[in-house]
């Protein structure tokens, strides 16, 4: 599975992509996360359909010091990702 996510709420500078990082990990998702110029943080997310939904669950949460206050999910075709990254 495949899902492209924005989070919004007070996600920018405050670790947010480093711990999605770290989940990304430990769940064996692909893809990557970066933030995007509107203040909320983007990512894309591809594996399983558990692990996938077990992340975009975890952003519903986020980082300790964040403010999560939305999350949007757009399903699509998965395009192979490998390995995860922030990107900058």
């Amino acid at each position: 599975m495949r899902a492209h996510v924005w989070v919004s709420g007070r996600v920018q500078g405050v670790c947010f992509r480093a711990y999605a990082e770290d989940e990304a990990a430990f769940r064996k998702v692909a893809g990557w996360i970066r933030n995007a110029p509107d203040g909320r943080v983007e990512a894309v997310f591809e594996g399983d359909r558990p692990s996938v939904e077990a992340l975009i669950q975890w952003c519903h949460r986020g980082s300790p010091a964040s403010r999560v206050t939305g999350v949007e999910v757009a399903w699509e075709t998965p395009r192979g990702e490998r390995g995860f990254g922030v990107r900058h």
